[in-house]
C-alpha cells in the first residue's frame, strides 16, 4: 500500500488561549494529525523549551518527571525513595491533567543516577505502576537539577 502525505487540514488543539498547529506534511492518508499540549500546575513547570506533555492520536507522550515539588518548584526530597514518591507523583498529576490515569500508562523510560538504587526505586515504582507497563530503567550520568531519578511515560486512551 502507497502512503503519500499532504498539507493538515483544520490540525489545530486549542490550548488555553494558545492555538497550536502541526506542521504541514503530518498528515497521512488524508488523516488529522492534531498535537495538544497537555499543562498541570499540579506537576513541575518545564525547565526547558518543551511541554510536560503532548497528546496526539490518543498517545500522551509525559516529558520525564524529577522529583520537583511543583509547590515550591525545587527538589525537596533527598533519599531515593522520597525522590521515586515525588518523581510518581508528577507523572500522575500529568496523566489525571489529560484525564487518564496510571492504569493507561502503557510504557515508562526510567532514569537513575545510581544503578545501586533499582531495588529501592522498584519498592516504589510499583505503588504507582500497577499496571506493569513496558518499561526502560538504567543510570546515566546526570539528572537535570542533581535528581536522582527521572521518569518519562506514554499513555494510551
Amino acid at each position: 500500500m502507497k502512503m503519500t502525505s499532504r498539507p493538515c487540514i483544520n490540525a489545530h488543539a486549542l490550548v488555553g488561549r494558545v492555538q497550536y498547529q502541526a506542521k504541514p506534511d503530518t498528515a497521512i492518508k488524508g488523516e488529522e494529525f492534531v498535537m495538544k499540549v497537555i499543562s498541570t500546575e499540579n506537576a513541575p513547570k518545564a525547565i526547558g523549551p518543551y511541554s510536560q506533555a503532548i497528546e496526539a492520536n490518543g498517545l500522551v507522550f509525559a516529558s520525564g518527571q524529577i522529583p520537583i515539588n511543583p509547590a515550591v518548584g525545587k527538589i525537596e526530597a533527598e533519599t531515593i525513595e522520597e525522590q521515586a514518591e515525588q518523581a510518581c507523583k508528577n507523572v500522575k498529576a500529568i496523566m489525571e491533567a489529560a484525564g487518564l490515569g496510571m492504569e493507561n500508562v502503557v510504557k515508562t523510560t526510567c532514569l537513575l543516577a545510581d544503578i545501586n538504587d533499582f531495588k529501592a526505586f522498584n519498592a516504589v515504582y510499583e505503588k504507582y505502576f500497577v499496571s506493569k507497563p513496558a518499561r526502560s530503567c538504567f543510570a546515566v550520568k546526570d539528572i537535570p537539577a542533581g535528581a536522582l531519578v527521572e521518569i518519562e511515560a506514554v499513555a494510551a486512551r
